[in-house]
């Protein structure tokens, strides 16, 4: 008999329970397979993301953002400032990234160590004071703005903890001092403060198209060159020059020395960056007869035909009034302008009066600031009251003051026709209607371009004759006010030409502060031994530069076009200049 145990009476596990507990365990395993995977791909998902960053951080954003607020980067901005160009598109102003570098000073884990580190690369921070800064309880210190790449470079690759860097926008002047008193500058955030850069910051901001002056920035190297070389021939203290269009009112060129560096404008006297050109105002001496013969004979006071008692001074009060190379004689109105006499401006403007007289230089804006686009514009020095006096020493230049830009816009409306063009420093467009007021007619302004090439013919401009260019100017020469009077060995000096006389297209003016006589001018510094010289050698070069070809001032239609004796009735002569 077969022996039977417990387990032989167990109830047998059924096949498909089997089958349920594998199908369970299989379940389980391929779920945590899928969250090993997600996890994996989670992990390496951060992984990559905190990678990116780091390359980021270190390669391409030069470091962490700023604790501190800044100002905008191209990124925040709706655009990059405009550009400032020349009238023929080269760049005076632009906008580039650059790298600014700043510390967190609870990072910074050795101030001193870090701040010689820095001074190495940087030698013009300050050293102690950088300590300082990196050993405060600040969370951001700017340690420069603006790097080069190779600073930029250098400091990165110190690997100072807690130096960082962030990309701004800076302002570059390509051209440096050579425009700097009409371009202006920016402050260290972009904003303008002087110049161009100011009169129209909204608009350069916006980052519209670019602004193109007038500016032909070869013939502002020209006249920046020229002027250099005579302020220091002639140890004087400054100078400004200027060239305009006169058919247009444009600004060619406008210098003023000394000039500055656009960068570092802080770093020079505030004088240096003063604009003789707009800002300053002088008393412009014997350039205003122009004025004064243009106004007589516009009014009918005066003709070509009337002569003038010129045989001695004219007291006024305490003051005499003299001719600086005196005739003695009476002299016709050629000679007056010829010889520049202020006896015979003096006897012109009294038969004229103070009224023409007032509103004739009102009306070419001698009486009102110039509307140039410049924030930095001077305001005229105008007496009040107008006395008899006034009338007088306002004839030949002096009693009043006015800007050199003022002088050359209303020079220009003299010899242009007529027509006086409010001055500009924006470009025209070619075919832009230009507008203009007349204030003097053809005929008159006929006479005086005949006399200004006079003056340079046979009277005080002659070192102004630019060959071939038929060039006529005028000169002036003013004591410097002072106090209870004038200083004599003071001058401004100066010369106004235009050119070529027969039809003018140019006014050039070029005017030296306190020049110093030298041997080579027998001791004088007058305008026609200081400044006439640089007006000569400024036209001589622009001449070929603007397309105008020298002629032949011998040819008999430009002596009879420019020939002034024709023009004096019968029965009156002007003297030869040898008398």
């Amino acid at each position: 008999m077969t022996d039977f145990t417990a387990d032989d009476y167990r109830t047998p596990t059924p096949v498909y329970r089997r089958v349920q507990i594998n199908g369970r365990a299989a379940q389980a395993l391929e779920t945590g397979r899928v969250r090993l995977m997600i996890t994996g791909m989670v992990f390496s998902l951060a992984f990559l993301t905190v990678g990116a960053r780091l390359v980021d951080t270190m390669l391409l954003s030069g470091g962490a953002e700023p604790r501190a607020p800044v100002a905008m980067t191209s990124a925040e901005s709706d655009g990059m400032r405009a550009e400032i160009t020349d009238r023929h598109g080269n760049i005076l102003a632009t906008t580039l990234h650059v790298a600014s570098a700043y510390a967190d000073p609870k990072l910074v884990i050795d101030p001193v160590e870090a701040a010689t580190k820095l001074t190495s690369v940087l030698p013009e921070l300050d050293y102690e004071k950088l300590v300082a800064d990196l050993s405060s309880d600040r969370r951001f210190v700017w340690l420069k703005r603006g790097l080069t790449p190779r600073q930029h470079y250098e400091i990165n690759r110190l690997g100072i903890p807690g130096v960082a860097f962030q990309t701004e926008e800076q302002r570059i002047y390509p051209l440096g001092p050579l425009t700097s008193h009409v371009v202006g500058f920016t402050d260290v955030d972009g904003r303008g403060i002087a110049g161009i850069e100011k009169r129209f910051d909204e608009q350069l901001a916006r980052g519209d198209e670019p602004l193109a002056l007038s500016i032909d920035i070869r013939l502002q190297s020209l006249m920046h060159d020229e002027l250099s070389r005579q302020v220091e021939k002639f140890d004087a203290i400054g100078g400004a020059g200027m060239i305009l269009d006169v058919r247009t009112g444009e600004v060619l060129a406008m210098v003023s020395l000394p000039d500055f560096n656009p960068y570092t404008p802080g770093s020079v006297p505030a004088e240096t960056r003063f604009n003789r050109n707009t800002l300053g105002v002088y008393e412009m001496g014997s350039t205003f007869k122009i004025f004064n013969t243009a106004m007589a004979l516009e009014s009918g006071t005066s003709t070509l035909g009337d002569s003038y008692d010129a045989t001695r001074p004219i007291r006024v009060g305490r003051f005499t009034i003299n001719d600086d190379h005196p005739k003695a004689r009476w002299l016709s109105v050629p000679e007056i302008f010829m010889y520049s006499s202020n006896i015979g401006s003096v006897r012109m403007a009294l038969e004229a009066g103070a009224e023409r007289q007032q509103e004739f230089l009102r009306r070419i804006g001698m009486m009102s600031p110039s509307p140039v686009e410049l924030p930095e514009v001077g305001a005229p020095m105008v007496p009040n009251p107008w006395r008899e006096s006034t009338t007088m020493t306002v004839s030949f230049g002096h009693g009043i003051a006015v800007s050199p830009l003022q002088l050359a816009t209303g020079v220009s409306a003299m010899v242009n026709g007529g027509i006086l063009h409010s001055p500009t420093l924006l470009r025209r467009d070619p075919g832009e209607p230009v507008p203009g007021t007349r204030v003097i007619s053809d005929q008159t302004s006929d006479i005086i371009r005949r006399l200004l090439r006079l003056v340079v013919e046979q009277g005080t401009g002659r070192q102004a004759d630019a060959e071939g260019y038929l060039v006529g100017g005028k000169t002036g020469t003013a004591e410097k006010a002072r106090a209870g009077g004038y200083a004599r060995k003071s001058l401004m000096s100066s010369f106004i030409a235009a050119f070529p006389m027969t039809s003018p297209e140019y006014v050039v003016f070029v005017m030296l502060d306190e020049p110093k006589g030298i041997k080579e001018t027998y001791g004088y510094a007058t305008g026609g031994w200081t400044a006439a010289p640089v007006v000569r050698r400024v036209i001589e070069q622009m001449g070929p530069m603007v397309g105008i070809a020298p002629i032949d001032a011998n040819r008999p239609d430009i002596r009879e076009a420019l020939a002034i004796d024709q023009l004096i009735p019968k029965g009156s002569q002007l003297a030869s200049y040898s008398n």
